[in-house]
């Protein structure tokens, strides 16, 4: 039976889960979006932190129990309450993470709040102390999840790639038992390379442009270098990307074998199910990797620039001026 790689980490398909999975990714459901957005050390940085995510008191800061903190007192309170168990430590250790998990514009903020808490009681609640806020200052309705990163068991909260998508494959699914469209499939799995860009990077890149300055990032312009290089030839493609990019030819021909498979079926829906696959894959021939867009981007712009080469005319047969009529 061939499989495309759909899971990252958590749950095992069935023939039903897995026709639903695919029909999801192929057909563009929105995919959701999870990130640690930071580590705050000490009692002061986390209640600066829990101030900006409650908008000091205009937005509600729900806990791992329900409660609302209302009051500075309250924060604050918190806030020295996961800094404690740390003084012990020689030097500023991380007393809580952040995260922020969001989804696509007009999906129901209330859905996604609901949905967060569900995958926080069901992740985190055994060990790890957490509060949460909903935002819509944007627009795409995220929310603010901020753990305590000393456990009860004095296991340390520091989330990994592993866990971070058991995270978002959680979120997800969570989201869909509420009536919401949504998936978490790995980058790979939907031709994509190079994953978006850092927080830190976006706001660098912010902060420039409202500065109105024409400075880049050392990282955009090293990203540029590069791509410039490998478009005139002086160099190659990353290591990483080039293994992308043979990994992105295997699963394509994992997803290949899958259409087969539904079309040999001869059930409507598998073949329907099928053609859509076929799309899906016409439509990614090539993966979606940050320096090979830019190093295409500038081999067409060079090719745009070279002088273009003179045609001669097509030699013509002398006109007849009558003289052998």
């Amino acid at each position: 039976m061939p499989r495309a790689p759909l899971y990252a980490s958590f749950g095992i398909a069935d023939a039903k889960s897995a026709r639903a999975k695919l029909a999801r990714v192929v057909r563009g459901a929105p995919e959701v979006v999870v990130k640690v957005t930071g580590r705050q050390k000490g009692g002061g940085h986390v209640k600066a932190h829990l101030d900006y995510i409650g908008r000091k008191g205009d937005i509600d800061i729900e806990t791992r129990d329900g409660e609302i903190l209302t009051s500075k007192e309250d924060i604050a309170e918190r806030a020295e309450e996961w800094s404690d168990t740390l003084q012990w430590r020689s030097r500023a250790t991380v007393s809580s993470v952040s995260m922020v998990f969001s989804m696509p514009e007009g999906t129901d903020p209330d859905k996604v709040l609901s949905a967060v808490r569900a995958m926080a009681h069901a992740e985190l609640s055994d060990n790890h102390d957490y509060v949460m806020a909903l935002h819509n200052d944007t627009p795409r309705p995220h929310v603010h999840l901020s753990v305590q990163a000393e456990g009860l068991d004095r296991t340390r909260f520091n989330p990994r790639p592993v866990q971070l998508n058991r995270f978002r494959e959680r979120f997800a699914e969570e989201l869909r038992a509420r009536g919401v469209a949504a998936e978490a499939t790995p980058r790979r799995s939907r031709g994509k390379g190079v994953a978006g860009s850092s927080i830190a990077l976006v706001k660098l890149r912010a902060r420039l442009r409202s500065e109105g300055s024409r400075q880049i990032s050392d990282s955009d312009r090293r990203t540029n270098e590069q791509a410039v290089a490998v478009a005139r030839g002086q160099q190659k493609l990353p290591e990483f990307i080039s293994a992308g990019t043979r990994r992105w030819g295997e699963i394509r021909g994992a997803y290949r074998q899958t259409a087969d498979a539904l079309d040999a079926t001869g059930n409507i829906d598998d073949r329907k199910l099928a053609g859509d696959v076929r799309s899906f894959l016409d439509k990614h021939e090539k993966l979606n990797a940050t320096p090979e867009v830019f190093a295409a981007r500038h081999a067409e712009s060079i090719k745009r620039a070279l002088p273009k080469p003179e045609v001669a005319p097509p030699d013509r047969p002398p006109r007849d001026k009558g003289r052998n009529r």
